[in-house]
C-alpha cells in the first residue's frame, strides 16, 4: 500500500505560526523532503524532533522526486517542506507532486503560513481578485517589460523581491505604475516586521534614504482602472512569444495571456495547436 506525501507550510517568521497538525505530522513520517536540510534541521530542532532529511531543490529536484516517488510507492510517509512557507509557492517541489499525483499516491495539503497572501491580508490593497508573479525577472530590460504587460490585469499584483534588487524594482515600478497606490511589506511575522504604503515614488523614497536594505521583500500593487486595460490585438502565439522573449517561462506567459483575454488556458492551447 503507498505511503502519503504531506505538503507542509512551516512559518515564514514566527516558529509559534506553526499549527499543532503540521507539528504532528513532522513527527510521524518517515521522511522530511526539504529544500535545505539546515533550515529544516531548525525548525526540528525547536520541536525537539529528529527524523531523516532529503534535500530536494532547484539542481537536483528531477533526480529527487523520483526517489521520493519510489519511496513512497513503496509505502514511506514523507512530508515535504520548504525554507519557510508554503511548498512550491516560488519554491520546489512541483516534479515530486506531479509525480505523487500520476502513480496514484495521496497528496496531503497542510495549510499555513505564505507570504504572499500574509501580506496582501494586510496591505490595505483590494484583495477580490490578485495575481501572484514570484520573483520579477533580474534584468532591468525585463523587469519593465513584464511590469508593462500586467497593466491591464484587474487584479492587485503581488512579487517577491530580493534586498539587493528592491530600490531597482520599485524605480520601475515608478515609471510603470506612477499613480497606482502601493504596499512593501518586509520581514513578515519577525521582530521587524513592516509595512510601508504610498505610491511606487512615495515608497522608493522612503526606502533610498535608508543605509542598507534588509529582510525579506513582498511587493503588492493596486489594480488599475480602465485606462490601464488596453486591449492586444495580436496573434496569440506572438503574445505568448513576445512574453517568453522578456523571460516568462512558456507555462506562465501561456496563464498571463489566457488571463488577460479571458480565455482558459486550454482554450489558448488550442489555438496553438491549430497554427
Amino acid at each position: 500500500m503507498p505511503g502519503k506525501l504531506y505538503v507542509v507550510a512551516t512559518p515564514i517568521g514566527n516558529l509559534e505560526d506553526l499549527t499543532f497538525r503540521a507539528a504532528r505530522i513532522l513527527g510521524e513520517v518517515d521522511v522530511i523532503a526539504c529544500e535545505d536540510t539546515r533550515q529544516t534541521a531548525k525548525l526540528l530542532a525547536h520541536l525537539s524532533l529528529h527524523k531523516p532529511l532529503v534535500a530536494i531543490h532547484e539542481h537536483n529536484e528531477r533526480e529527487r522526486a523520483a526517489e521520493l516517488a519510489a519511496r513512497l510507492a513503496a509505502g514511506a510517509s514523507i512530508a515535504l517542506v520548504s525554507d519557510a512557507g508554503t511548498p512550491l509557492i516560488s519554491d520546489p517541489g512541483y516534479r515530486l507532486i506531479q509525480a505523487a499525483t500520476e502513480t496514484g499516491i495521496p497528496v496531503v495539503p497542510l495549510p499555513g503560513p505564505c507570504a504572499a497572501i500574509t501580506a496582501l491580508s494586510a496591505s490595505g490593497l483590494p484583495t477580490d481578485a490578485f495575481y501572484f508573479g514570484g520573483f520579477l525577472p533580474a534584468k532591468a530590460n525585463q523587469r519593465r517589460k513584464y511590469l508593462e504587460a500586467l497593466k491591464p490585469l484587474p487584479a492587485t499584483l503581488i512579487f517577491y523581491e530580493a534586498p539587493h534588487r528592491i530600490l531597482e524594482t520599485l524605480e520601475d515600478i515608478r515609471v510603470c505604475y506612477p499613480e497606482r497606490r502601493i504596499t512593501v511589506a518586509r520581514e513578515l511575522t519577525k521582530v521587524h516586521e513592516e509595512f510601508l504604503r504610498g505610491t511606487g515614488a512615495e515608497v522608493l523614497a522612503e526606502l533610498a534614504a535608508r543605509p542598507a536594505m534588509k529582510g525579506e521583500f513582498t511587493l503588492l500593487i493596486a489594480k488599475g482602472g480602465e485606462a490601464d486595460a488596453g486591449a492586444d490585438e495580436r496573434p496569440l502565439q506572438e503574445a505568448i512569444a513576445a512574453l517568453e522573449t522578456e523571460g516568462v517561462e512558456r507555462m506562465e506567459a501561456i496563464k498571463l495571456v489566457a488571463r488577460l483575454r479571458g480565455l482558459s488556458k486550454r482554450e489558448v492551447y488550442s489555438a496553438l495547436i491549430k497554427k
